[in-house]
């Protein structure tokens, strides 16, 4: 009996049998949770204030709690990083996930208590590969190891034993030692802070060694991937690791990358496998491999609730606990959790496509849309829209933003989308033409404003030099680790600020980040 056959009887079997319960039980779960997180904080400052000790029901859960974005709570978390305790959680919190702002310098510093630390983050790595043994049991994970991709971290105010960085960090810091066993790079390779250093080193690392499945977000992985190969000098990733089995990865969507992954790994069965996990926790994991959307995760410390997208500025919206979910309807995820936040907007956006048991797509962020004519663009309009202009055309792409150029001198408001192509398409015209139609056939309220021209234009493409928008993260020190490209705003500030940035020299295998 091999290795992971071994390990999957004796730890990985019995924690699916209690997955299995999510089907059947999964409101009653997340009663279990809300009245387990309220009883564990209600001696906190905040569980006082907010009276956590007369809430029984959901209702006295929302008429206690208010709705929290992080501003509301900022104020409670630094008082947290400099020591104090029992603040939002019991204890004092030593961990904190530093969430960079997209379209500002301002960071966010999300509490990781130890608590949130083993049932959260923890317990969602151990059930990802739950349901990857129970999908593939001939698999052969552990009979060899798993590149797992990591951010950095610092000292928290010079307070002991207390960090903040990226959450990865945090959890490779933090890990069972018996863990490392089976992973790479060593720890001082995986937290070192300088990306392109850190790229270079975990290639060296890895180069010999036998590879079973790697972990990370898609795009920093695709350029680690490309370091690779080209110190192997290889032209498939198989002939590297030849018993590389699945990726495990999450952090940004993976339809921008997938048939770039497919072009470096051509072997048959290769798996890839989605999760939804955040700096404030881990939420959701492709169960069914048939199945792109995925399962959302009940026992953990997160009590979720949605917020219906349609009423997202409404002054009273209509919040729902799981069981008062729709299919098909986009709602803003909000959630409360035993790191210390308190319906908190996540910030994320969701829709489920079951209800038994639950399960979800991420469709896109409640700050990243287009919304300045009244056309609701959201991202999962724009993967979709992208997505065919790129099969029709033949082209692949690296990275991109969009923006609303509100009036140009001609008076004409249209949609501006500045693309850095890893591969050109066989006309930036007919790209531009394919994605407003794409578009338009997807999105009711952007055909309504593009009829005639009336309300907004035909939409326009401006192509990116290779590395620009590398070059744009460098340039804010946000390259590597956990930082994202904004896709859609409101504001053109970001788009603005990637044009400026001028060509620098040419890297070895940077026109690779991923395509459709």
């Amino acid at each position: 009996m091999s290795l992971t056959k071994i390990v999957n009887k004796l730890y990985f079997q019995p924690r699916r049998r209690e997955l299995e319960r999510y089907v059947t039980d999964g409101e009653a779960i997340q009663r279990e949770v809300m009245q387990y997180l309220v009883e564990r904080a209600k001696d906190t400052e905040y569980g006082r204030k907010h009276l956590f000790s007369t809430i029984k029901s959901y209702e006295d859960f929302v008429q206690n709690i208010p709705v929290n974005t992080y501003e509301e709570l900022k104020s409670d978390i630094d008082r947290m990083r400099h020591g104090e305790r029992n603040i939002l959680w019991p204890g004092q919190v030593r961990w904190y996930a530093k969430s960079s702002g997209t379209t500002n310098d301002k960071s966010k510093f999300i509490p990781v208590s130890h608590e949130g630390l083993q049932t959260i983050h923890y317990q969602g790595g151990k059930d990802v590969i739950a349901y990857y043994l129970s999908n593939h049991p001939e698999s052969r994970l552990f009979n060899g190891k798993g590149l797992i991709l990591g951010g950095s971290h610092s000292p928290n105010y010079n307070l002991y034993n207390s960090l903040v960085g990226d959450l990865s960090a945090i959890l490779i810091e933090n890990i069972n030692p018996l863990v490392n066993l089976c992973r790479v790079p060593k720890k001082s390779t995986a937290l070192l802070s300088d990306f392109e250093v850190k790229r270079d080193r975990i290639a060296h690392e890895t180069l010999k060694q036998n590879i079973t499945n790697i972990s990370g977000v898609p795009s920093w992985m695709l350029s680690v991937l490309v370091r690779v190969m080209e110190l192997s000098g290889k032209k498939h990733l198989e002939e590297v690791w030849p018993n590389l089995e699945v990726f495990f990865h999450g952090g940004i969507a993976f339809t921008p990358y997938r048939e770039q992954y497919e072009q470096l790994i051509t072997k048959q069965g290769m798996n890839y496998m989605e999760t939804y996990n955040a700096s404030e926790g881990f939420f959701g994991i492709q169960d069914d491999p048939t199945d792109s959307s995925m399962s959302l995760m009940l026992d953990y410390g997160v009590f979720y609730e949605f917020l219906p997208m349609d009423e997202f500025e409404s002054e009273h919206p209509n919040i729902v606990p799981l069981s008062g979910v729709e299919i098909g309807r986009n709602y803003a995820m909000l959630i409360s959790t035993a790191c210390g936040l308190w319906r908190y907007e996540i910030g994320d956006t969701v829709q489920f496509t079951s209800t038994n048991p639950y399960k979800f797509v991420i469709t896109g962020r409640t700050k990243y849309f287009i919304n300045a004519f009244g056309e609701e663009l959201i991202m999962d309009n724009a993967e979709k829209g992208l997505e065919a202009a790129c099969k029709a055309t033949g082209a692949q792409i690296s990275d991109y933003t969009a923006a609303p150029m509100y009036m140009d001198a001609k008076a004409k408001c249209r949609h501006q989308w500045l693309i850095e192509f890893a591969k050109a398409p066989d006309s930036l015209e007919r790209f531009a033409d394919l994605l407003d139609k794409k578009l338009q056939e997807i999105n009711s309220d952007y055909e309504a404003k593009r009829f005639h021209d009336v309300t907004l234009q035909h939409l326009e493409v401006i192509e990116a030099h290779q590395g620009q928008f590398n070059d744009w993260l460098k340039a804010k020190g946000k390259l590597g680790g956990q930082h994202k490209i904004p896709r859609l705003s409101n504001s053109r500030k970001v788009i603005e600020e990637v044009m400026e940035v001028s060509p620098g020299p040419s890297k070895g295998g940077e026109n690779l980040m991923g395509n459709y």
